[in-house]
């Protein structure tokens, strides 16, 4: 799926189910606690923490899809279209980026 039918798929949800769009600033806070979230799986599946019983079955894809779908409804309801805007951002990176990360010794000399 582009990010273009994405953002459609999610404006057609919010209109037959949604009834409107929260408030962008009621969708930043809970783009936030999306994010936490998101961050407390991260921390007990990779990090040092361990999972309490009740968070053994948490789906980290679910969780990155709950982030996401807050940020393509803001997107949505401040007119940005994420096809384009993500495209000049990989545009951007790789200007600014393309020898940097390469020539890098910190990232060649890691144990992953």
């Amino acid at each position: 799926m582009e990010l273009k039918e994405a953002q459609e798929k999610v404006d057609q949800w919010i209109k037959q189910y949604g009834v409107c769009y929260f408030s962008e600033l009621t969708n930043m806070v809970i783009l936030t606690e999306e994010v936490g979230e998101l961050a407390r799986l991260i921390a007990r599946k990779f990090g040092d923490q361990s999972f309490k019983k009740e968070e053994e079955k948490a789906d980290l894809g679910d969780e990155m899809a709950d982030v996401l779908w807050v940020l393509i409804c803001l997107a949505n309801q401040t007119g940005v279209d994420l096809t384009e805007t993500f495209t000049r951002n990989m545009e951007k990176k790789t200007a600014r980026d393309k020898v940097r990360h390469i020539n890098n010794d910190k990232l060649h000399n890691t144990n992953k």
